[in-house]
């Protein structure tokens, strides 16, 4: 299981390496070399390396990516390689819009974890009295966070955006609509595949004074899907919805005692490896594709491309 791991990557020749919780990434002139590895986050924390991973959420990006780009651009310029993408340089708008078609969720930023405690305003939204877990909402909603580099994301109004000034009202309001129509985009193609698109976030950047979509798309990491057939029946009986996505993870270490505090859990191999499957299962039911098995060198794969 090691060898097939990606941990971490260093590329000769491309200047200084900057990392993010589960991305390693180049900056040369006016684009970027992104490569997904395999380490998990949840709860905003580094959890431990599953393998395949990052595979899948490069080419799951990429699929989607080619499925929205009549809506908005995005910063995709070539995918050299299954776990690397080569994209536009964009300067990041540091909010990350998240869509919920449901209130659900375990970490702190969750609609349902307010909720349950009583709060019926959220996000500057008011929720009315009555709903359940894993309950679908009347209409989509927007719930933003701003986009953390170290530590936990923190939730966002509307309100609050528009008044500090992070973006314009016409950006903001931009990328209220794109937000929208991708999720509703997602869902429809996930319907097709036997999924629900339950929630996403969606992240923008501005590239040569234009908007336009970055860093992942409706990916196990970024999205929660559950499985149509099964969701309604289980709703009733109050039974979780089987997943495809992050969420099996985040529940284990909740079951463990942790929530993004103190020192993580260690994952058994077993159970890294279930998820690992559950990660490539996803992948598969969406696109249609098999996910590659070859473990080719990254460094042969980006020369002479940049």
């Amino acid at each position: 299981m090691k060898s097939n791991i990606l941990k971490t990557i260093n590329l000769r020749g491309y200047g200084k390496k900057y990392s993010g919780k589960t991305r390693d990434f180049y900056i040369v002139e006016d684009k970027r070399i992104i490569i997904s590895t395999d380490r998990i986050s949840a709860f905003d924390r580094v959890l431990g390396h599953i393998p395949q991973k990052g595979k899948v959420l490069n080419l799951l990006s990429a699929f989607w990516f080619e499925k929205t780009k009549d809506i908005i651009p995005n910063h995709l310029i070539s995918v050299p390689h299954p776990n690397v993408m080569i994209v536009k340089n964009a300067k990041l708008i540091p909010i990350e819009m998240v869509v919920r078609g449901y209130i659900t969720g375990v970490t702190g930023t969750s609609i349902w974890g307010s909720y349950e405690k009583g709060d019926r305003i959220i996000y500057g939204i008011k929720f009315k009295n009555g709903l359940r877990k894993n309950q679908k909402l009347l209409r989509p909603i927007i719930t933003p966070t701003t986009k953390a580099t170290q530590g936990h994301d923190k939730r966002l109004t509307k309100k609050e955006i528009l008044k500090n000034k992070i973006v314009s009202k016409n950006v903001y309001s931009k990328m209220e609509k794109i937000s929208l129509k991708l999720f509703e985009r997602g869902t429809k193609i996930c319907e097709k595949k036997g999924l629900i698109l339950v929630d996403t976030k969606y992240e923008f950047g501005i590239y040569k004074n234009k908007l336009i979509l970055i860093d992942e798309i409706h990916t196990p990491d970024s999205s929660r899907f559950w499985i149509k057939k099964t969701y309604k029946q289980r709703f009733f009986k109050g039974l979780e919805p089987e997943n495809f996505d992050k969420e099996f993870l985040r529940l284990w270490f909740k079951k463990h005692g942790y929530s993004g505090d103190g020192i993580p859990p260690k994952m058994p191999k077993k159970f890294r490896a279930l998820v690992s499957t559950r990660y490539i299962d996803v992948f598969k039911k969406i696109t249609g594709e098999k996910l590659t098995s070859k473990n080719l060198p990254i460094e042969n794969s980006v020369k002479n491309l940049i």
